[in-house]
């Protein structure tokens, strides 16, 4: 198991520090910059486009983030860079973009957003732009074919099931991931506590938690996980001690 000590020691930013949307927003170069900036990790999506980038986006469609319809995966990284996020400087991002403007201040977790059946080059593409990268990074996806790919690359990075639920069938699935190897597990802190994420726990699986967004989910958090992923705002003023 890889060793993922480092993503319990600060709080991880949802899709960068954002302002949920108001003048900074998600998955942006600025929210980002603020990001590193407080001191905060980042935890970012990212999507394939056209031309085989690993872009930092979350949706499938183009409409909520840049007010037009389309599919991200039918652009090129050139097409997607020239769209304004929420109608600001911000543009679509490419992840080797992301990577050069933090340059190993704080640590990323990459979450790779799948598509089944659509996904060859995918897991490859995000090993090569990480390639040379000095700063702590870790991966992780809710699509098992995704986690499948990194593991048969033998990716250098810490893997991390991203996954909720809170009833047996569901944990199941859960295990059947975990028997990859992974090294961590993000979970819907509302699902917490539960039976799976105490086993693994107990197994010495780092945990963290999404998405934290008031000091209630904060202390829920804490009493069941290692660490959270948040986002409206600044845990630096809600301090658990």
């Amino acid at each position: 198991m890889k060793d993922t000590s480092w993503l319990k020691a600060q709080p991880i930013a949802h899709r960068g520090y954002h302002d949920m949307n108001r003048e900074v927003w998600e998955n942006t170069l600025s929210a980002f910059s603020r990001a590193a900036e407080a001191g905060f990790a980042i935890e970012c999506d990212l999507q394939y486009t056209a031309d085989s980038v690993p872009v930092v986006f979350h949706d499938h469609d183009l409409q909520r983030l840049c007010g037009i319809k389309g599919d991200v995966r039918a652009k090129t990284a050139a097409e997607l860079g020239l769209l304004s996020i929420g109608g600001t400087k911000d543009k679509v991002p490419t992840l080797k973009q992301m990577l050069r403007l933090v340059d190993g201040r704080v640590p990323i977790i990459l979450e790779l957003k799948g598509r089944k059946d659509d996904d060859e080059g995918f897991a490859a593409a995000v090993l090569d732009t990480l390639e040379g990268y000095h700063g702590h990074v870790a991966l992780m996806s809710f699509d098992h074919w995704l986690l499948k790919d990194l593991k048969a690359l033998d990716a250098p990075y810490p893997l991390g099931l991203t996954a909720e639920g809170s009833n047996p069938e569901t944990f199941f699935v859960h295990e059947e991931a975990m028997q990859l190897g992974l090294d961590f597990i993000s979970y819907h802190y509302g699902d917490l506590p539960n039976a799976f994420i105490g086993k693994e726990r107990a197994l010495g699986c780092t945990v963290i938690t999404w998405t934290v967004r008031d000091r209630q989910a904060q202390e829920h958090t804490f009493a069941h996980a290692d660490q959270m992923t948040f986002e409206g705002f600044d845990p630096r003023e809600t301090m658990i001690s």
